[in-house]
């Protein structure tokens, strides 16, 4: 159990976190209408990270805040916004290759500047991140969904990844690279975690979802129990072990009782 001292830290990470969100929502009015980017939103994105990182300062979270309330924006425009499958290509190739600036590139741009990545890692994790968001686009308005194994392995969609790599550059952290696969392990617990939780909301609003592809939700828990096992052989005992360990045990917890996005 945390204790009291603790909770009280990363309640109060969170609470300035939240704050500094709701100044960047307000500063980019067009990428954040009030529904769904409500505050409850934000302060479950702060929570998350201050719970993930309870040492931190307000300023080390600053970046993995910042992305996380970037990545709902870009979902929100890919999963709603969008009809056709020429809009998402569009949105990929602005963020991608930042010729112009739009309020989705403007905030993007602010995000790399703090980021401040020379090694191209930032940038190759948010091509697979906004390439697996229009892979699943382009699953769920055409001809045939995918199978639960394809549909899990394009689980960069979530964007926790590209979350961890610019929070562990900007932050530092020494070699990267061989973290991403144990990052992704968890991505893909994530995933399924957030699935569970959100099958009538996604049905609801018309998104993909784990459980419309054959598994029944106990076969997915059985499924995450193995994916956790995986992750902690990749986690190992190293200086971020601690760090994912904590992105499992916060999510399987949050998602039980709640969820990130607000009401239509």
């Amino acid at each position: 159990m945390i204790d009291a001292h603790s909770a009280g830290r990363v309640s109060g990470l969170a609470a300035a976190s939240a704050r500094d969100l709701t100044a960047c929502a307000a500063a980019h009015p067009g990428l954040f209408p009030a529904q769904p980017f409500d505050a409850t939103l934000f302060t479950a994105v702060s929570l998350a990270n201050a719970f993930g990182s309870p040492d931190a300062s307000v300023a080390d979270l600053r970046v993995a805040n910042r992305l996380s309330l970037w990545i709902f924006a870009v979902d929100w425009l890919v999963d709603h916004r969008a009809e056709k499958l020429s809009e998402v290509d569009a949105i990929v190739e602005e963020c991608l290759e930042g010729e112009e600036e739009s309020p989705l590139t403007a905030f993007l741009g602010e995000i790399r500047a703090e980021v401040a990545d020379g090694s191209g890692l930032f940038e190759a994790e948010l091509a697979r991140t906004l390439h697996a968001m229009r892979q699943e686009f382009a699953w769920k308005t055409g001809d045939e969904l995918p199978t639960f194994a394809a549909y899990l392995d394009n689980a960069a969609n979530f964007g926790s990844t590209l979350v961890n790599v610019a929070h562990w550059i900007a932050g530092g952290v020494t070699g990267v690279p061989a973290l991403i696969p144990a990052s992704d392990e968890v991505q893909k617990v994530l995933r399924l975690l957030n699935d569970l939780a959100t099958h009538h909301r996604d049905v609801t609003w018309g998104d993909l979802n784990a459980l419309m592809l054959g598994p029944t939700p106990d076969e997915i828990r059985a499924h995450i129990r193995v994916l956790v096992g995986s992750a902690r052989e990749l986690i190992g005992d190293g200086p971020q072990a601690g760090y994912l360990g904590r992105q499992i045990g916060y999510s399987s917890g949050f998602y039980g009782v709640a969820d990130y996005w607000g009401s239509l």
